[in-house]
């Protein structure tokens, strides 16, 4: 644990600068903050990243009738994952005015599983958190790696259900709470020590 501390103790300020950035990210970047997490499952953070700045330079959000799938490189299941972009381009208004009606995090998170395809639990999570939202575990790959480390899970479940995701998200607050680092930094945290960088 004495491990732990010390690591976050010398990443807390980038950490802390990081969500602070989530907080205040621009109303024009949270579309690209949603397909970004329609990209990475199964790929790494830094090749959904690269996808997402090229479909900004072809102004995805505002292009009709463009395919955004030969702009996929090193995305798996990129067929698959540009419906699942374009699906969430034709119903972004939509999706964002449910964003801006306040309601709370979890409340969200379950709007955005039942509306965006391509969305569970994890991918809805880190879009909420990658705008600002707190208070939701990632339960990532990474993530999993570190709860079974420190003992917070006996296993890595092979699949996650609904109740299971909830049940260990659980379990990852009342480690945050015991250690008095927020889940939100220590999900970076964890991160950070897998991939060798605090990112998203």
């Amino acid at each position: 644990m004495k491990e732990l501390i010390d690591e976050y103790n010398k990443k807390r300020e980038i950490i802390k600068s990081r969500l602070n950035d989530f907080k205040n990210i621009k109303k024009e970047e949270i579309f690209y903050e949603m397909c970004f997490c329609l990209l990475t499952p199964q790929t790494s953070a830094r090749a959904a990243d690269k996808c997402i700045q090229e479909l900004k330079k072809h102004d995805f959000k505002n292009s009709y009738n463009f395919n955004p799938v030969k702009l996929l490189k090193n995305i798996r299941f990129s067929n698959n994952k540009s419906k699942y972009l374009m699906e969430a381009k034709e119903k972004y208004d939509f999706l964002f005015n449910e964003i801006n009606k306040g309601k709370d995090s979890r409340e969200l998170r379950e709007f955005l599983v039942k509306n965006v395809k391509g969305y569970g639990y994890k991918e809805a999570a880190h879009f909420l958190r990658n705008i600002g939202y707190r208070d939701l575990a990632i339960l990532d790959r990474h993530i999993l790696k570190n709860l079974k480390k420190y003992n917070i899970i006996d296993d890595i479940p092979k699949s996650l259900t609904k109740n299971k995701y909830f049940e260990i998200e659980e379990k990852f607050k009342e480690f945050s709470d015991n250690i008095k680092i927020h889940m939100d930094e220590l999900d970076l945290l964890f991160w950070s020590m897998e991939a060798g960088e605090v990112f998203k």
